[in-house]
């Protein structure tokens, strides 16, 4: 039986390129109704700040109060924390079980977490992650990649990760850049089991035209 989708999701944001896939993943969790414990690094920050117009508060409180705003969030509905908050819910398997997104996922953190390392909130999330047996999705952005960039993947994939590269398909004929992140998007709200109306899905079409030539007959 599938599990039922989650109410918290635990999400990272770290310091690949590919901000955007993040920050519109937090909008669509919000939206969907999710709790969301977000986590960014400070290299996530620069990224964000290099990438997009969203200028981010230094300090976990203010960056809250202005994602809060900026995405109409519900009271309490979004927590922000800092790297070493270690009294964080995700810090520990023993808090709130949730699914547990990085996106993006820098090579670093994907180093990190093939390798048992704990340094910071995010790294440890993911350590959590791993010894539950809980979902994690790391949303890997880098090319090309290494021999230690592809081992650490097939590591982390035999421990239960889920890899998901941020490749967007072409077959949808995306009209804008927000068209191939919202493809990746879906993908994650699809893997999170989360009902997601923003990327039209395979065979959709074909469906649609087998039902109306059956109603015709």
């Amino acid at each position: 039986m599938p599990e039922a989708a989650p109410s918290v999701v635990n999400l990272a944001f770290t310091g690949a390129s590919g901000a955007q896939y993040g920050i519109r993943l937090l909008q669509c969790l919000l939206a969907a109704g999710c709790r969301v414990h977000l986590m960014v690094s400070k290299a996530a920050q620069v990224v964000i700040a290099t990438e997009t117009d969203l200028k981010l508060p230094g300090s976990p409180d203010a960056m809250q109060t202005h994602l809060v705003e900026l995405f109409g969030a519900q009271p309490g509905q979004l927590l922000v924390f800092g790297r070493e908050d270690w009294f964080a819910p995700p810090a520990s398997g023993s808090g709130e079980k949730a699914p547990l997104v990085i996106c993006p996922c820098s090579t670093g953190t994907l180093s990190a977490l093939a390798t048992g390392a704990s340094n910071n909130l995010i790294e440890r999330a993911g350590d959590v992650a791993l010894k539950e047996r809980r979902p994690l999705i790391l949303v890997l952005r880098e090319t090309p990649l290494s021999e230690v960039h592809l081992d650490n993947m097939l590591r982390l994939t035999r421990m239960g990760a889920v890899i998901m590269p941020a490749s967007p398909g072409f077959y949808h004929q995306p009209q804008q850049i927000e068209d191939l992140v919202d493809f990746m998007v879906a993908r994650i709200l699809d893997h999170l089991g989360l009902p997601q109306t923003i990327m039209p899905r395979w065979g959709a079409a074909r469906i649609s035209a087998k039902l109306a030539r059956a109603e015709r007959e």
